[in-house]
């Protein structure tokens, strides 16, 4: 008898602000389906980006890096042509004069054991990648050597500066960083704007006033978040994967825990600004005014190692940086989760830190 009455009440208790939750998020994810913004926003515009960015540095990944032979190259000489494209340059200020203009993805220079090689300075990304090409034939070319047992013979060794993305196709590199900026328009537009509308109608105000309390609503709208995050990944990495061409690796499932983990960074940072912000519109430029340099400083769009000192340096206090490398590591590299240590524990750091500030700067009386 006496168990009836103490687990009689919890019941009630429980079953209401269940009820209400469920409520709640069915009534916001609606409202999501029909804001027809958000889900250009969060759906549309990366998928863009990435039929953009990738006909731009190669399509669909098939494209072969043209490179240039400086003189006598022996080390091209074995390139399947369905690997490189090699075409003779007569000195090097005609190679790199034709790297400028685009004609080419890189030029090599063979001076006995070194191979010097200079990625195209106006595609970063496909630069990047034939130089990954011909890094991996130099070594090639040593494994020869080593096998063969021949002392004699020297080693070639390959010298790049500032190149990165090893033999990556380009939608390998792209798909990964523009999925990280995705989701972070996704939660800095989402929660910025959403919380000047709730300045706006006053509606934590009113619903102070109905049986659901303001911690329901807010779990229920973060929720709506995230599952609105794991359809936006799921999308993204089936269009990329389907249509460009994106080989997945088995880990790939772990990028769901990470998207997650990176959309709750990305709420916080959404909330601060909702809470600067008193209008649509200035929500909107405060968003793009953090997201779009993010994307340049954190390799979302091409390697870092191509990029200036000062934006790799500024690019460690981005948490786009972190989502990218994570999602890279798991999704392309197949790497295992323990991997990316580092990375989630950034992300949960930044997330953390920022959602403290945001709740003692953020004023509810306003609303």
């Amino acid at each position: 008898m006496s168990l009836d009455t103490e687990t009689t009440p919890r019941a009630r208790v429980g079953a209401p602000r269940g009820k209400a939750f469920l409520s709640l998020f069915k009534a916001l994810g609606r409202g999501w389906l029909r804001d027809r913004s958000q889900v250009f926003f969060t759906i549309l515009l990366p998928l863009m980006f990435m039929v953009l960015l990738s006909s731009v540095f190669g399509s669909t990944g098939g494209s072969t890096p043209r490179v240039l032979a400086v003189g006598e190259v022996p080390v091209l000489e074995g390139a399947d042509p369905d690997d490189v494209a090699v075409a003779a340059a007569a000195d090097l200020d005609e190679a790199l004069a034709l790297l400028r203009e685009g004609e080419a993805d890189a030029a090599v220079v063979q001076d006995g054991e070194r191979v010097l090689i200079y990625p195209s300075p106006t595609s970063s990304t496909s630069g990047a990648i034939a130089a990954g090409e011909i890094s991996a034939l130099v070594d090639d070319v040593n494994v020869e050597v080593l096998s063969a047992a021949a002392p004699g013979e020297p080693v070639l060794t390959a010298e790049v500066e500032e190149a990165d993305g090893g033999a990556l196709r380009p939608i390998q590199y792209l798909a990964p960083g523009i999925l990280a900026w995705g989701i972070a328009i996704s939660g800095v537009f989402g929660a910025a704007g959403t919380i000047v509308d709730w300045k706006r109608d006053k509606l934590l105000r009113r619903l102070r006033l109905t049986p659901a309390s303001v911690s329901t609503f807010l779990g229920a709208k973060v929720s709506v978040n995230l599952v609105v995050a794991l359809g936006q990944t799921a999308v993204f990495l089936a269009v990329a994967a389907l249509v460009f061409g994106l080989e997945l690796s088995a880990w790939t499932w772990f990028a769901a825990p990470l998207v997650l983990l990176g959309t709750l960074a990305f709420l916080a940072i959404g909330v601060v600004i909702g809470g600067i912000a008193q209008t649509g519109p200035g929500a909107a430029g405060l968003s793009n005014l953090v997201t779009m340099p993010m994307a340049f400083v954190s390799g979302a769009f091409w390697p870092l190692a191509l990029s200036p000192e000062w934006v790799q340096w500024l690019s460690y206090l981005s948490p786009m940086r972190y989502l990218n490398e994570a999602l890279q590591a798991v999704v392309v590299y197949g790497e295992p989760p323990g991997a990316v240590l580092p990375q989630i524990g950034f992300l949960a750091v930044f997330a953390a830190v920022v959602a403290a500030v945001s709740w003692k700067t953020f004023r509810f009386d306003e609303l």
